[in-house]
């Protein structure tokens, strides 16, 4: 019988292969990890009088992978939203939130130029792709990259969140933290 080391060296190209098949593009590692787990267990479940091992284990690996999309999914769905899913909402109901922070929302966007504020509307409220913002603005894909960075950094700074405990050191400059509801 062989060791488990082996077999996993022997199925990882298989984990690898499923990850590029379910379209997974981030959290790698964590998938990785759920195949190397789903695999193991296969190992120790597998019977070898009902079969071949290798479609056994594709099936477990494969199946663990998806239990964990449909896990994380499930966790999205009851955290709070994004700083991009924030913005949409504040541009689609004109700013007219009641809350404190959005209060501030509200006045951090009033403090930005006439064209921050029609990039945000492009990216926001009209939901155009970052190459469509381009073509309106008549500049390249990554100056809009850098314009919405700029953007958001500018907003980050003048705001004052609830978001503003759960971020990490450097500032994370990608979404706001989520926070459990």
């Amino acid at each position: 019988m062989k060791v488990f080391e082996e077999v996993l060296t022997q199925y990882e190209p298989m984990i690898s292969a499923i990850i590029r098949k379910l379209h997974i593009y981030r959290d790698f590692e964590q998938y990785r990890q759920v195949g190397r787990v789903a695999l193991w267990q296969a190992w120790k479940r597998f019977d070898k009088n009902k079969g071949n091992f290798t479609p056994f284990a594709y099936r477990s690996i494969r199946g663990a992978m998806l239990d964990e999309m449909k896990r994380k999914n499930r966790f999205e769905d009851h955290v709070m939203p994004t700083e991009d899913e924030v913005l949409t909402e504040w541009v689609e109901a004109k700013g007219t939130w009641a809350e404190p922070w959005n209060e501030s929302l509200q006045l951090a966007i009033e403090k930005l130029s006439r064209q921050e504020i029609e990039l945000l509307k492009w990216l926001f409220a009209e939901r155009r792709t970052q190459a469509e913002c381009a073509c309106l603005a008549g500049v390249s894909v990554p100056a809009i990259k850098k314009r919405q960075e700029r953007i958001l950094g500018k907003m980050r700074k003048m705001l004052k969140t609830p978001y503003e405990e759960g971020r990490n050191e450097d500032g994370a400059m990608g979404r706001l933290s989520r926070i459990e509801q």
